[in-house]
């Protein structure tokens, strides 16, 4: 497979280089570009040397054209200063291309075998239907929306539970039910959410979200996935009821954990110092970065539909996609379960597909540059892709997603078996495949 196959005759080290200069430059162009992390492992392998921005003239021209990119109307609109209504929103994606009709086939296969009262209320199931949730607004096929209410519903009446950050994920499913519903219990389910995240989560010092919710055994940390997990909730809600309030705490959140477990390297480490799971510096664990990138570019949607926009997390979200850019496998377009280090663990399917979903929300709302952005997509897309096969039955499996996963060593994290149909996984294919769709050179045919 040939990763960054555009017209242009660059190799992978040369365009990871140029977009380094560039990112790096970008990130640099203003007091707040560098993490204030107190970072503990700066000199840890494979961590980048930040010296790169060294004033290249290319890389100068580069981040200048990412800034006045950011002046046009993004890809997603359909009219200038106009953001995306349901309609657009289907017209910029592509309901007819290969990758739609693949993430359909995912997702009937879903409904098909797993009756929506037996999936549970926790995290990998919320992204599950946050991944039916996406296949729903490309087709308009009701039959997705109404699996989702169906397995919301069972839980309101079952008695809701929401004590972590892993608990809490589902009830971001509670939006889309309002806003298509209008029904006043979805609302309950999400004042029930924001009051554990306002008033019950405990909190480090730094007032960082503790992962384990009101539970303080393990001690109060945070986690990274959390930004997604918590995330959602408060960048939904903020978006639909246009509650700043919800927005402001996301930003806050993004701060904290940025500055405690983004290293130089710019990649973020799992969590926050835990004695029950020691971890090994210098190890960076793949979908808890493929969490950053796909919450953090969803949230910069939001905002930039709103005319705002939130430059400290651009600039984080462009040092990780800096980092990954250079850790890609450039024979499969996937990322290594610890992905800064290459062939010592194995090649994982989540990972790709939550950076291909980040990074084509990126481009689509104009912060990040034509010129690597749909490379990358494409390399992960058909990553993702080559991961989907066909049983006896010839139903689609989603394959070499990894188990759930706890911070940890380079060991632990390569001992993790591998899962199919693992419902976070489908879920995260499913946000790729019809987040790609639509886009310049990625519709029916293959580029």
């Amino acid at each position: 497979m040939k990763v960054y196959g555009r017209s242009y005759e660059w190799g992978l080290l040369e365009l990871a280089i140029l977009v380094m200069f560039a990112l790096f430059c970008w990130g640099c162009s203003d007091s707040g570009g560098d993490s204030a992390d107190g970072d503990r492992d700066a000199e840890d392998p494979g961590e980048t040397d930040e010296e790169t921005a060294d004033g290249d003239d290319d890389g100068e021209d580069e981040a200048e054209a990412e800034r006045e990119a950011e002046k046009e109307p993004p890809f997603d609109y359909c009219r200038p200063d106009t953001p995306p209504d349901a309609a657009c929103w289907k017209q910029k994606r592509d309901p007819d291309s290969e990758w739609v009709a693949l993430a359909v086939e995912i997702a009937d296969n879903q409904l098909a075998t797993r009756d929506p009262e037996s999936i549970r209320w926790d995290w990998g199931e919320a992204v599950l239907m946050i991944g039916l949730e996406a296949v729903y607004r490309v087709t308009g096929d009701a039959r997705y929306l109404e699996y989702i209410r169906a397995w919301m519903d069972h839980h309101i009446e079952d008695g809701l539970s929401m004590a972590t950050s892993d608990s809490c994920a589902p009830s971001a499913l509670a939006v889309l039910l309002l806003e298509e519903t209008g029904e006043e219990k979805y609302r309950a389910v999400i004042d029930q959410a924001l009051h554990y995240l306002y008033e019950e989560a405990l909190r480090t010092p730094e007032g960082g979200i503790n992962h384990l919710g009101t539970w303080d055994a393990l001690g109060i940390s945070l986690w990274v996935d959390s930004l997604f997990m918590f995330g959602n909730v408060f960048t939904r809600w903020g978006e639909y009821a246009d509650d700043e309030t919800a927005l402001d705490a996301y930003v806050e959140q993004f701060r904290i954990f940025t500055d405690l477990l983004q290293k130089e390297s710019g990649f973020y480490t799992h969590a926050t110092e835990i004695e029950a799971f020691p971890q090994e510096e210098g190890v960076f664990w793949g979908r808890g970065n493929g969490w950053v990138a796909a919450a953090g570019y969803d949230h910069l949607r939001v905002r930039r539909n709103r005319g705002e926009s939130v430059e400290d997390i651009r600039e984080a979200e462009a040092r990780l996609l800096a980092a990954a850019i250079q850790s890609i496998d450039s024979e499969t377009g996937l990322w290594w379960t610890v992905m800064n280090r290459p062939g010592e663990s194995y090649l994982e399917t989540s990972v790709a597909a939550l950076f291909a979903f980040g990074a084509a929300r990126g481009f689509r709302y104009g912060h990040l540059s034509e010129i690597f952005t749909l490379d990358l997509i494409e390399a992960a897309a058909e990553g993702v892709r080559e991961r989907v096969v066909y049983d006896e039955e010839n139903r689609p499996v989603v394959t070499g997603v990894s188990g759930p996963t706890n911070p940890g060593t380079l060991a632990s994290y390569a001992s993790v078996n591998t899962v199919d149909d693992v419902s976070y996984g489908v879920g995260a294919v499913l946000l790729a495949l019809t987040e790609v769709s639509g886009l310049p050179g990625m519709g029916t045919e293959k580029r």
